[in-house]
């Protein structure tokens, strides 16, 4: 029998009770790299009243966790049940997390293509960081987003980018191969982890079966578009 989500996830309003309220709740890692659907999926979980991690928090432990120190993000994962984007985005970061919390369930979004996430992470930054247009490395330095430089230290960290060439195709391309393979290989025989494309049909219903749960929605939220945005 599938469970219902409690209304009481939904009627919360006061942050500082969330951790009473998922002590006993398995983790949920959602472990795509970003561009890759992560906000939607954020959103489905807010929607059916699960308690979802403050992002910007999470992505102020990135100096700790470049210093493999993990306890800072063991101990955010107390403030909630599921957790996206930077840095569960991060190479390696999954088996920490797994070796920590061994029963918790996660979930590997993934593109169309590689050339897809390329093009989306591309055109998401040069919205973002330079106005329109290809984002370079000093712009990226001189970004405020979380603090000056947050969004290039990520890069660096994560795709190991270019100063010339942040946004090499071909580079970025390696880089979401190998994350994903290295994901899949990791938990290949993990009945706890489900690769999922959202643009798929019958893909909410792959993630409702896979959390055992009933919803009263039919399909993904979409959310963070970069299709239409046109590079200058």
């Amino acid at each position: 029998m599938k469970k219902k989500i409690s209304k009481i996830y939904k009627n919360v309003k006061f942050r500082w009770l969330n951790p009473f309220l998922v002590k006993k709740k398995p983790k949920i890692f959602c472990i795509g790299l970003n561009k890759s659907g992560t906000t939607s999926l954020r959103r489905a979980f807010i929607d059916l009243g699960f308690i979802v991690g403050d992002q910007r928090i999470a992505e102020r432990l990135m100096p700790q966790i470049k210093n493999n120190e993990f306890n800072c993000l063991f101990n955010y994962c107390k403030s909630a049940q599921v957790f996206q984007d930077i840095p569960f985005s991060f190479f390696g970061i999954y088996r920490e997390l797994h070796k920590k919390f061994p029963d918790a369930k996660f979930i590997l979004t993934i593109r169309d293509s590689p050339d897809q996430w390329v093009n989306s992470i591309t055109k998401f930054h040069a919205k973002k960081f330079s106005e329109g247009k290809i984002a370079t490395a000093n712009e990226l330095k001189n970004s405020t987003y979380v603090y000056k430089g947050w969004i290039w230290e990520a890069m660096k960290f994560n795709f190991n980018v270019s100063e010339d060439d942040p946004y090499n195709k071909a580079h970025l391309i390696e880089k979401y191969n190998s994350y994903n393979t290295q994901v899949m290989d990791y938990f290949k025989d993990s009945s706890n982890f489900l690769k999922i494309n959202l643009s798929d049909k019958n893909s909410y219903e792959l993630f409702t079966n896979f959390l055992n749960i009933d919803s009263p929605y039919f399909d993904f939220p979409w959310e963070n578009k970069t299709e239409n945005i046109k590079l200058k």
